[in-house]
């Protein structure tokens, strides 16, 4: 391959430097994941395409790096590189029974307890991902207290065009809630028959389309809906949001149990509500001369100060750790964060100007890490069968 001139390199000889060459994540060659694309080789310039597993992916220019430097080093001559990168979504490798069709990814959001900030990280991961350029649903399972609806300043009664119905849309994403049923002041009484019959429904005779992703809000705690859509389809995995005290990390420990009991494999942790950012709040609230008082760190000894652990420190990356999945990151408790969700408006939270974003984005890249590194796992995990 070295000695070849312009005029008789191949594609093959193009695949075969790039051998060796792998996903940092996933762990094997690009080339065998098919993720190389449209090689053109032609007046001493070799163009091809990488198709990345996601849009979201954090390592993105290390592996346009890598390509680049295997071409240059296996290549030699005058060659010029065009690297294009691309992003494709991919579902599971194997398909399986139960699938919805049209949608690659479901990714349950859960918790151990509720108060921990489970439906505000369902909505701003799905606007994240939204955010890559993906086609993204939001799912309201938490029957009893479905929130989803107020997070994103949804309204309106979803309609029925032929036995489909037709969800709610609110900023690029596709949504269905209990929420969008009820009157706002009706409780929610029914047993489970009931929830598992609602489930079916707004998995299967919703019209989704086409989709990434879709993340499904679950009821904190491990009751009946976990196990109902655990049932219904074969789920990509799951994510568990806690906050760090020790008593919120013992339910955490719960739900994780209960995701492995039915099969379903954990994405990874979500440490919600961290720490407080003084310097953040005061940036977004004091203007510019508390901005310049901070700057000038007029009331902080050293960096560590900048932050309170109200709730603790670093419990839900300890349990991730104990518990052998993955930690997706850590999400402060910010004011911008909250004063989004109560005014309906939680995609605010991933604006250029939001203290949060920068947390939020990088759990979102975290999860859709982890989803590519689960879909390309073999064999995979068998859907959940209840014996009666």
């Amino acid at each position: 391959m070295f000695g070849k001139s312009n005029e008789t390199l191949t594609e093959r000889d193009v695949l075969d430097a790039l051998k060796g060459v792998k996903d940092p994540d996933i762990g094997r060659d690009l080339v065998d994941l098919g993720m190389i694309k449209d090689i053109r080789i032609g007046d001493g310039t070799v163009a091809l395409t990488v198709n990345l597993t996601t849009p979201a992916c954090p390592l993105k220019a290390q592996i346009e790096r890598d390509v680049r430097g295997a071409l240059q080093e296996r290549l030699p001559g005058n060659w010029t590189f065009q690297i294009n990168m691309t992003a494709e979504v991919r579902g599971r490798s194997v398909a399986q029974s139960g699938e919805i069709p049209g949608i690659k990814n479901v990714i349950a959001v859960g918790s151990g307890k509720g108060g921990v900030g489970k439906s505000t990280m369902a909505a701003t991961i799905a606007y994240g991902l939204r955010s890559y350029g993906t086609n993204v649903g939001l799912m309201d399972a938490d029957v009893y207290g479905p929130s989803i609806p107020h997070l994103v300043g949804a309204s309106g009664r979803p309609m029925a065009r032929g036995e489909q119905i037709q969800p709610i849309e609110a900023g690029g994403l596709k949504l269905m809630s209990m929420g969008f049923l009820l009157e706002p002041q009706r409780a929610v009484i029914m047993r489970g028959p009931m929830l598992h019959g609602i489930i079916q429904q707004f998995l299967h005779q919703v019209d989704w389309g086409p989709l990434d992703y879709l993340v499904i809000d679950l009821p904190p705690g491990t009751g009946d809906v976990p196990l109902s859509l655990a049932q219904a389809l074969p789920l990509t995995g799951a994510v568990v949001v806690c906050t760090p005290q020790e008593v919120a990390l013992l339910d955490v420990t719960r739900a994780i149990t209960m995701f492995r009991e039915l099969k379903v494999p954990v994405l990874g942790m979500i440490e919600n509500m961290a720490f407080f950012d003084v310097v953040a709040y005061l940036h977004d609230r004091g203007g510019p001369s508390v901005r310049r008082l901070v700057e000038g760190r007029g009331y902080f000894d050293t960096p560590g100060d900048e932050r309170i652990y109200l709730f603790g420190r670093g419990g839900a990356r300890r349990k991730a750790e104990e518990m052998g999945v993955p930690f997706l990151g850590e999400v402060p408790l910010n004011v911008f964060l909250r004063e989004a969700g109560d005014e309906g408006k939680i995609e605010r939270s991933l604006s250029p100007d939001s203290p949060a974003r920068p947390h939020l984005l990088n759990v979102v890249e975290e999860l859709a890490r982890q989803i590519s590194i689960q879909n390309v796992k073999t064999p995979r995990m068998p859907k959940l069968e209840v014996i009666g």
